[in-house]
């Protein structure tokens, strides 16, 4: 789990950042999982949008990607996700 210290450290780094990928009316599924894994372990920390024509709970959506791919959900808002996984190879974010 993640501190609020370090939620708020990685809230600050996200700012900046625009959603990567968006989660429409089919939800989540394993391929959309696949490539935000692969995404996630070169950048570590991304947003996810959720578009209006999606009427899943975004907290529900939230919690499914950060299950399928070992990430820690960082901050809903809006309908936006920011998500946060360590990355392996390419770490670049050190957490305080």
């Amino acid at each position: 789990m993640l501190t609020g210290k370090q939620k708020r450290f990685l809230r600050s780094k996200a700012h900046h950042l625009n959603p990567i990928f968006q989660v429409g009316k089919t939800g989540v599924n394993e391929n959309m999982i696949q490539q935000i894994n692969d995404v996630l372990e070169k950048r570590e920390l991304i947003k996810v949008s959720i578009l209006q024509n999606n009427f899943d709970d975004k907290n529900e959506v939230a919690r499914e990607l950060a299950e399928g791919t070992d990430a820690h959900v960082v901050q809903v808002i809006g309908n936006v996700i920011v998500l946060y996984k360590e990355s392996t190879e390419h770490k670049q974010i050190v957490l305080p």
